[in-house]
């Protein structure tokens, strides 16, 4: 497996990714507004605004997982089904903290996605708090309660 930056050509595969791994993990636990609006097409041009700050894993002939960073915030983390349970996540986590290095790195994990959230505390990452966060949809902003996680990499 390898980690890079995401290409222009990886754009659909992302997006793809991230539509069935949102749903997978969030479906059940988020507002169904937010739910009825998570479509493909929102998903692709959510991923084609931030292919700059994209990094993808590659394996298998194929992307087993991406990540996104704004800032200071690992704003996206998805790994593939079929390479859940496989060290990708862990592989992708190393660097996500490589490039955050210097920083207080903060992350946004929805209320109820326990399985996410036990992987971070696994990472080393401290549920620091419980927040309403702002997300972005086809149908403008809306709201969702995160737990705020955090992660000193100075």
């Amino acid at each position: 497996m390898r980690i890079e930056r995401a290409r222009q050509d990886d754009l659909a595969e992302v997006a793809a990714l991230w539509h069935a791994g949102w749903h997978q993990a969030h479906a059940d636990i988020v507002p169904p507004a937010l739910v009825a609006s998570r479509q493909p097409a929102e998903f692709e041009a959510r991923a084609a605004k931030r292919l700059s700050a994209t990094w993808v894993a590659r394996a298998g002939g194929g992307l087993a997982g991406f990540y996104m960073l704004e800032g200071d915030e690992l704003y996206q983390f998805y790994v593939d089904a079929r390479f859940q349970g496989r060290g990708v996540a862990g592989s992708m986590m190393a660097a996500v903290e490589r490039d955050l290095t210097g920083r207080v790195a903060w992350l946004a994990c929805s209320v109820g996605n326990d399985r996410a959230a036990r992987f971070y505390e696994k990472a080393g990452w401290r549920r620091e708090a419980e927040e309403v966060y702002p997300v972005e949809s086809a149908e403008g902003t809306q709201e969702v309660i995160a737990w705020r996680f955090e992660k000193d990499l100075r």
